[in-house]
């Protein structure tokens, strides 16, 4: 689509196929990012003020370096979906996608037209991707749903954070990439069984679903004993010793000792061999009943030494580890560096952004990051030229009645305006 793309062809494994992503915010940008950094071509369509992610975290010289990173990989057009006219172009675009990503409240698409039974009568081969906060049915399905919204409602948040507080919540988006990822399976899925068929499908993906699934333990121990899962800290329940421990320079110290051989290792790391045939921490049963004793006698250690020294000593122990690392650790870190984790990605913008790079590494078939996220509207032109097949006068009176918005040059300034 841009010139950009034009000289940087498409590979990875999902070279080939074609994705309508749109899903706004994070759930559906984020699905439709897995599949551009695998080598989809991903259309993604966005209402002419832009996607509401543009105006979430920090911003550089007036850009979102947010949107810079998710919606890196795609060919972003502008079109006016609550107007009949767009619905007819998107549907149009949509009889030669395998995928469409879409993260409305349910019904939304049907009352425009764009429901599945719609498309699929036009593309048998479709594969819907619908994420919602509730799902497609149920009592709550038409319920407005943002993931930490449906986090609440998942149980995941009730065990986030200190006990003595009110639930805490992790800085990011966790519930919303969770089902992104869930997502993505169901239509590498569907994908699948498409190839066995012929036949497309719905992949229904609900936020408060994707957190639950992390709720796995607790649930059949209240079916089975009543038990209801309560915020326990840094601690890890039922897994013992894996908790947070205080250093001598006023840091912390996450470690991980909870299996039998791994337990023996820090007993000596830290000077106390006898503590492995203690009768109170010899199997790891028996330590997660005597927590806050063994907790207490790490934490002895640990006030010992600096966090560098504790972390270089359980190293060399082959205890697992770590400093609690912030951005700036991770931007120092050889590690990262090594696997290349930090990808800086050219961008018409900004001349250069740093993201994360793709994940998870293909040993074959690697995906890769051919651009940063464009602006608004800016491969309208270009998508409905080479996707639906529309002459300029075509795509001119569409600009001209609002159902598009365009991206346009200005020659002289060599500065993008919105038409």
């Amino acid at each position: 689509m841009s010139a950009h793309e034009q000289t940087t062809p498409r590979t990875g494994p999902l070279a080939g196929y074609r994705v309508l992503e749109l899903g706004s915010t994070v759930a559906g940008p984020f699905c439709g990012r897995l599949f551009a950094d695998f080598g989809a071509e991903v259309i993604k369509v966005e209402a002419a003020d832009g996607d509401p992610v543009r105006t979430m975290g920090k911003r550089y010289r007036n850009k979102s370096l947010w949107a810079a990173s998710i919606f890196r990989n795609k060919s972003l057009i502008s079109v006016d979906l609550r107007k009949p006219a767009g619905q007819e172009l998107v549907k149009k675009i949509a009889a030669s996608c395998d995928f469409l990503i879409e993260n409305f409240r349910p019904g939304s698409l049907e009352a425009w037209g764009l429901g599945y039974e719609a498309l699929s009568q036009v593309n048998p081969g479709l594969i819907m991707i619908r994420i919602s906060g509730y799902g497609q049915t149920g009592p709550y399905r038409q319920r407005p749903g943002y993931g930490v919204i449906c986090e609440a409602v998942s149980g995941l948040r009730h065990i986030t954070g200190d006990p003595d507080r009110p639930p805490g919540r992790i800085a990011t988006s966790t519930t919303d990439y969770i089902t992104g990822l869930y997502a993505a399976l169901g239509a590498m899925i569907a994908l699948e069984a498409r190839h066995k068929t012929g036949q497309g499908q719905v992949v229904d993906a609900a936020l408060y679903e994707g957190a639950f699934s992390f709720m796995e333990p607790h649930v059949p121990a209240f079916e089975k004993l009543g038990a209801i899962a309560m915020r326990a800290g840094s601690r890890l329940p039922g897994n013992t010793p894996n908790n947070l421990y205080p250093t001598a320079d006023d840091q912390y110290i996450h470690i991980t000792a909870a299996s039998d051989a791994v337990f023996k290792r820090i007993t000596k790391a830290i000077g106390e061999p006898a503590l492995a045939t203690d009768v109170r921490f010899a199997t790891a049963l028996a330590r997660v009943e005597h927590e806050d004793a063994i907790d207490d006698i790490i934490t002895r250690w640990t006030l010992q030494h600096s966090c560098a020294e504790a972390e270089q000593k359980l190293h060399l122990a082959e205890v697992p580890a770590a400093r609690i690392y912030t951005m700036e650790d991770i931007f120092a870190d050889p590690h990262y560096a090594a696997r290349g984790m930090l990808a800086k990605v050219a961008d018409d913008d900004l001349g250069s952004v740093t993201m994360p790079a793709v994940v998870p590494r293909l040993s074959r078939t690697p995906g890769a990051i051919r651009h940063s996220g464009h602006r608004v509207g800016q491969d309208t032109r270009a998508v409905l030229t080479d996707v639906a097949g529309l002459s300029k006068s075509e795509i001119d009176a569409l600009e001209v009645d609002r159902i598009i918005t365009c991206e346009h040059v200005d020659a002289a300034a060599n500065t993008p305006t919105a038409g």
